[in-house]
């Protein structure tokens, strides 16, 4: 590891109070800056944001002190359901001003092609080389581990009928309200048409990373269907988000299915719920597990029921490992990223994104699960 890496964090939410303990964990990687969305944060050390120590680095609600700074890259790490016209803007602006972009924050650029219209792709795309600059979109859920995950495990096959990518979760420890309410439907009436139902939604957020797969296996898709369902909770459940009551949505399944000759070959699926005992008859894991899961099941020979867990171990938070493996999906790219050639980088088509400086056999170094302030 002979290049340092400039980097600066755009937002430090969930995923990007990881991205800041970690980049300050490498060798390899300087943090330069951290742009925050709230006055509150505004001048705060970016380490107590964090936190972990102050670093010297403080927080800045001014865009122009990253586009105009010294970052080789940028972690785009804000929230984008509500906001996706302003999170494309600032990614083209990003962009345009020469920075590399990791993001966890736009599913729909896993893959350049199946999400996004022309025009949003194109836009990314001419910012890109005005500013000679790179983007790569990556997470757990799109980014892995229904679309990479899959992938390497079919690099096996012999012949493939289908493939499906599942994700099992149970949401109820997720305080983010408008997600889980308006997007996900919890807590809303069964016959709920907003959020995950909408047409074109799911395509949105996953089309792309169905049409990586069908692009690995060579072949095109003639559409792309999604469908979501929902069952209630029997009882009132107490939740991060609020009070979901007895009667409202408790189970959302929600598929996203590409279609090769009229048959459904390649779908990515979410099962999530706030109790475990909600929706019994639907995906679980192999063993019976309903949170921290993902799981790949190919129809082919040879057949293939392959999957993982976050958060194993005992006490351990599976929301919590999944946010910091989504984040390591774009810290741990940063190097290869800044190596592409200007555009939009799909991983399909770099090395692999291996944790350069992650070795740690004697424990030393900063944890990403810390027990003191802004964790």
């Amino acid at each position: 590891m002979t290049t340092t890496y400039k980097v600066a964090v755009w937002a430090t939410g969930g995923v990007g109070k990881y991205a800041i303990r970690t980049i300050v964990d490498r060798t390899h990687l300087d943090l330069v800056g951290v742009w925050v969305h709230s006055d509150e944060k505004k001048h705060c050390d970016a380490g107590e944001l964090a936190g972990i120590g102050a670093l010297g680095v403080h927080a800045t609600r001014d865009e122009l002190e990253i586009l105009n700074g010294d970052a080789d890259c940028v972690v785009y790490a804000a929230p984008t359901p509500h906001r996706m016209k302003e999170a494309i803007r600032d990614l083209c602006r990003i962009l345009a001003a020469g920075k590399n972009v990791v993001t966890t924050s736009m599913s729909g650029l896993v893959h350049s092609r199946g999400s996004l219209p022309d025009k949003i792709v194109n836009a990314i795309r001419e910012a890109a080389e005005s500013g000679q600059s790179s983007l790569f979109s990556t997470g757990i859920e799109p980014g892995f581990a229904a679309d990479l995950f899959p992938i390497a495990l079919m690099t096996m096959a012999h012949r493939v009928y289908s493939v499906r990518g599942i994700e099992i979760t149970n949401y109820s420890r997720y305080a983010n309200e408008y997600d889980m309410r308006e997007l996900f439907g919890f807590g809303k009436p069964l016959d709920y048409k907003g959020g995950l139902t909408t047409p074109g939604v799911l395509r949105w957020g996953w089309g792309a990373a169905v049409t990586m797969v069908a692009d690995a296996l060579g072949v095109g898709l003639d559409e792309i269907r999604e469908t979501c369902d929902f069952l209630p909770t029997p009882r009132d459940i107490a939740t991060a988000f609020g009070l979901v009551e007895a009667g409202t949505v408790g189970a959302t399944r929600a598929r996203c299915i590409g279609v090769v000759d009229g048959q459904e070959v390649i779908t990515i699926e979410h099962v999530d719920r706030i109790a475990d005992d909600l929706a019994p008859d639907w995906p679980k894991s192999r063993s019976g597990g309903t949170d921290g899961t993902w799981r790949v099941i190919i129809d082919g020979e040879p057949s293939i029921d392959a999957e993982f867990e976050v958060g194993h171990h005992s006490g351990e938070n599976h929301g919590d490992h999944g946010l910091l493996a989504t984040a390591m999906r774009a810290v741990n790219a940063i190097p290869a990223v800044c190596a592409a050639p200007p555009g939009i980088v799909e991983a399909l088509h770099i090395p692999l994104t291996a944790p350069l400086g992650a070795l740690h056999p004697r424990r030393d170094g900063i944890p990403a699960f810390v027990s003191h302030g802004g964790g």
